[in-house]
Formats: structure tokens, C-alpha cells, sequence
């Protein structure tokens, strides 16, 4: 199951764009987090010279490919009528029978649909993880939108409070999330999850101010996503009152991001902590952790 690429508009109107992938022509001069970059000029594929630049944040971009944010479809729309109705009541089950197929056959009663709706799932356990995804990404979507929660706050706070949104909306499955992430792990479905974290990723970084379309682009995905991947483990083992060791780990990561003397050795480290959090490494410590 794919997605559609994420597509933006400004909050403050007009179409904000982004590129089906970004330009790579455009050659940064720039430290990591910063939001400018230089002119260069390079050949294109037929030889000539071309030059091309990167604006500052909160200015478009009009790279070839992008849609208008507007057109995006609604991540909750994946599934739609019946099956979006039982997936939804199907959460209400999950902290007590886990992401499963009873957890589905649970929620098709509840709303009061046959319960072999559960078979027009291909891949059942998965669309009840993607449906979670999805509708939590709309959810932090809207309250983006709202801009009220994000006004006055640097690109680092506004990055800090994203993150936190997002991760609280999974906290009261916290106990059933090691079986999430092996879900997700697993080869059919890491594809689709894959592409959900960049879309999240994406949206938080365009959301503390990020417009830029260069080499950095990768950078700061990178980064972002490691942070992210890093508190949601760490989310998995805190015992601390509404996981306040997990707010102070997730503080600490993000200063340390903007931190530009740590950020070659951040983002090295960070990108393993990718690395194993969508490959055997996460599979191998979700295994443990549901063993315990």
C-alpha cells in the first residue's frame, strides 16, 4: 500500500511546494541547519551551465514535480466507509488484545458490522498500524494548521513540541508498541512505514520553517528521523511520571541536532539509529522486549 507524496501551502497563504525529490544540482555551502545556500553553477545533462540556488525558510520553491499542499490526499482516506469505521473502533481494543485481528474482529462488532470485514484486509495486523499511522499524522496535520500552538517558537522548539504531539498520541498503546514496530518491521509492511516516518518527518520540518530543497534536504531528514527513532525507543522503557525521562531525552537530542559542533557526529550516529530502527536491529530488540 503507498502513499501519496506529502504536499504543502503555506500557513500564511499562497502554495507552499515540495518536490518529488529535490533538486540535487543545488550544491549547499551552508552548515546543516542553516536555511540559505549559494548559488552554483553546473553543467546540466546537455552540457550547459545552469545555476541554481535555494531560498531562505518560508519562501517556495518551484521545483518540477510539485503539487500544491492543498491537492494532498487525506492520509485518513487510505481506508474509507465500513473498513475505516472498524479500524477506528479497532483501537479501542488494541491496548487490551494488541494490534491483532481480534483487536479488528472486536471493533467490527462494537460498530456492528460482520466481523469477516476483517478478511477484506490483505494484510490485516498492518492496515490496523498504517491506519494509526495515517490518522495520527492528519491529527498533527490539523493542529499544524492551526498555527496556534507553534507562534513565537524557534525552528528547535517548534521541532521539540512536533515530536512530542506525535509520540503522545501513542502513549496510551505505549505497552503494545514493541508489537507495532515489529509489524512494521516485518518485509511485506517496511515499505509503507517506511514512507509514513518520511511523511512525518517532512511535515515537521516544514512546520518549524524548513523550505529548502538543496542537499540539505537529506541532512536534516536524516537527523529528524533519527531523533524521532531514538525517543520512541526510549519511549518503550521510561517508568518516569508521563514520561518526563522521555521529554528531557528527546530535549537533549534535539539541542544537541542544533548544536552545529556536534552535528556531523549527531547525524552519524542518528542515521544508524535509522538504520536500525527500520531494519533486523529493532526487529531483533522488539523481540526481546516482547519476550520480557
Amino acid at each position: 500500500m503507498y502513499r501519496t507524496v506529502v504536499n504543502r501551502i503555506l500557513l500564511s497563504g499562497g502554495s507552499r511546494r515540495l518536490p518529488k525529490y529535490p533538486d540535487i544540482r543545488t550544491v549547499t555551502s551552508s552548515s546543516w541547519f542553516s536555511t540559505t545556500t549559494q548559488p552554483q553553477t553546473v553543467l546540466n545533462p546537455s552540457g550547459s551551465s545552469t545555476s541554481s540556488s535555494s531560498s531562505t525558510s518560508f519562501q517556495t520553491s518551484s521545483a518540477a514535480g510539485d503539487v500544491p499542499r492543498h491537492e494532498r490526499n487525506n492520509p485518513r482516506a487510505e481506508f474509507e466507509g465500513e473498513q475505516a469505521r472498524v479500524l477506528q473502533a479497532s483501537l479501542r481494543h488494541v491496548i487490551r488484545l494488541g494490534w491483532s485481528e481480534e483487536a479488528m474482529i472486536a471493533g467490527a462488532k462494537e460498530v456492528g458490522i460482520s466481523p469477516s470485514i476483517v478478511g477484506s484486509f490483505p494484510r490485516k495486523e498492518a492496515a490496523l498500524v498504517e491506519f494509526f499511522m495515517d490518522d495520527c499524522l492528519q491529527r498533527l496535520i490539523d493542529r499544524i494548521d492551526s498555527g496556534e500552538e507553534l507562534q513565537n517558537l524557534t525552528p528547535s522548539q517548534r521541532i521539540y513540541k512536533l515530536v512530542r504531539i506525535r509520540l503522545e498520541m501513542q502513549a496510551p498503546y505505549v505497552s503494545k508498541w514493541p508489537q507495532a514496530l515489529s509489524i512494521q518491521a516485518h518485509p511485506l509492511n517496511v515499505s509503507t512505514s517506511f514512507k509514513q516516518r518520511a511523511m512525518l518527518i517532512d511535515e515537521i520540518w516544514h512546520a518549524a520553517g524548513d523550505e529548502t530543497y538543496d542537499l540539505d534536504w537529506y541532512v536534516k531528514r536524516t537527523v529528524l528521523g533519527g531523533i524521532y527513532s531514538t525517543t520512541e525507543i526510549y519511549m518503550l522503557t521510561d517508568s518516569s511520571p508521563e514520561f518526563r525521562d522521555t521529554w528531557l531525552f528527546l530535549d537533549n537530542r534535539v539541542k544537541d541536532a542544533f548544536d552545529l559542533k556536534k552535528t556531523i557526529q549527531e547525524a552519524k550516529y542518528l542515521a544508524e539509529a535509522v538504520g536500525a530502527g527500520m531494519g533486523s536491529s529493532l526487529q531483533g530488540f522488539v523481540g526481546r522486549v516482547l519476550q520480557r
